[in-house]
């Protein structure tokens, strides 16, 4: 077969000795994203610099580091670098690298969820209100986000109980009206019983109430409603009444008192000895939509700005449907290249604002208040259960470490067994 002492087809490839003092000499005076890995090649810190070789020679100095940095430095067996044209690039290159590789010593942004919009397809001839989660250049509007699919769900609800627009998801002519025309949820469009332009009086009406312009809709029922009732038409008018009652309520439930501006995120942060929770309040069209909260785990040596600095990149670098001012309780690294940044993405200016007295900074306030007692709720959940299982168990004291076993057999026999701990939980 082979020639004894042939060479192999593909020979091993030669291993090279990585001398860090000797690679910290050649990082290249220039931007880009270092990438730290420890001797197995896994990936433990991925990071962004201005100049590469300033910022990672900072590593290895014995300036003072955190705890953190520290162990991490403890376990660098080599690393490697990736020059890009500009600093802007290195952000995006970073956020990415993070996203997909989840580094052990970054802050991970785990929960990167895609938050529901309403979506109204203005182009139909009849358009239709739905719940979606992509944004797409269709041309349809889109109004959002919602914090929680629930949310969203309730307003299309309420859109549809109180606006006579179709039902069906796919538009055709029909032989026959639906039940929804009968029970006078639908205007049969399909039938032919309404024209294109009473339709989009509704359609208009729905987006002025998704854009919060409800002032302007009651006006307008209120002078259909009189104008019905000269004409007698009683009945009619009584329908739009209970519109406009509707309307109204809806209207001060998603009420913001004193927020006077139309599109914002107003972000909070607190921290505790086993985690820190960032808290996120969406006000679009002076109306607070929703919020929404982020658990950052063992964080003992990771301060609240460092914690709010990774979280606002990886949130918002790939976010779309930005919100036109970002409000946060301190400034943190980068937040001009990162405004710099989202405003060239989305073709408009976004800020980021530091409010310092007013109501924007008592929103700021509770922004923080609420992301504490979040976090203040979660470890109550927490020591409830821990609490719970000392009761049914009769222990002496709450349990710190829990052993819990799982064992598999094929019919008695290739017995195996798996065990998972939780230890050093202190509540």
């Amino acid at each position: 077969m082979g020639e004894k002492g042939a060479r192999p087809l593909f020979p091993k490839k030669e291993e090279k000795m990585f001398n860090i003092k000797e690679e910290l000499k050649k990082l290249p005076e220039k931007p880009g994203v270092y990438i730290m890995r420890d001797k197995n090649d896994n990936i433990l810190y991925v990071g962004k610099a201005v100049i590469l070789k300033n910022r990672v020679k900072q590593y290895f100095n014995k300036n003072n580091k955190t705890a953190r940095i520290e162990k991490m430095v403890s376990l660098i067996d080599h690393f490697e670098y990736i020059v890009t044209d500009n600093e802007a690039e290195a952000l995006i290159l970073e956020c990415n690298l993070i996203k997909k590789n989840m580094p052990k010593f970054n802050v991970l942004l785990k929960d990167d969820k895609t938050y529901p919009y309403i979506k109204i397809d203005v182009k139909s001839d009849y358009p239709n209100v739905f719940f979606t989660r992509r944004i797409q250049n269709d041309g349809a509007k889109y109004f959002g986000p919602y914090a929680s699919s629930g949310s969203a769900k309730e307003m299309i609800n309420f859109i549809k109980e109180r606006f006579q627009i179709r039902q069906c998801r796919n538009f055709k002519s029909n032989q026959r009206a639906c039940l929804n025309y009968h029970i006078k949820k639908c205007l049969a469009p399909c039938m032919g019983y309404v024209s294109k332009e009473q339709y989009r009086k509704q359609i208009d009406e729905i987006i002025m109430l998704l854009e919060g312009k409800t002032k302007e809709i009651i006006k307008q029922l209120n002078e259909q409603i009189t104008k019905l009732a000269e004409e007698q038409e009683y009945e009619k008018a009584a329908i739009l009444r209970d519109k406009k009652i509707a309307i109204e309520r809806i209207s001060e439930k998603q009420k913001v008192s004193n927020i006077n501006e139309r599109s914002i995120d107003v972000i909070g942060i607190a921290k505790n000895e086993l985690a820190i929770c960032i808290e996120i309040f969406f006000v679009r069209n002076s109306k607070m939509i929703g919020r929404e909260h982020y658990f950052f785990e063992n964080t003992n040596n990771l301060t609240e700005n460092e914690t709010l600095s990774e979280f606002i990149k990886q949130y918002y670098i790939n976010k779309t449907d930005l919100p036109n001012k970002i409000m946060i309780p301190e400034r943190i690294e980068d937040i001009d290249l990162i405004q710099e940044l989202l405003s060239n993405k989305e073709q408009r200016k976004i800020e980021f604002k530091i409010p310092q007295k007013g109501e924007k900074f008592r929103f700021i306030e509770m922004a923080n208040n609420n992301a504490k007692i979040t976090l203040d709720n979660r470890n109550k959940e927490k020591e409830n259960i821990l609490l719970q299982l000392k009761e049914s168990l009769n222990l002496d004291k709450l349990p710190r470490k829990i052993e819990c076993f799982d064992i598999s057999n094929i019919a008695g026999e290739y017995m195996v067994a798996g065990m998972c701990v939780a230890k050093n939980r202190v509540y």
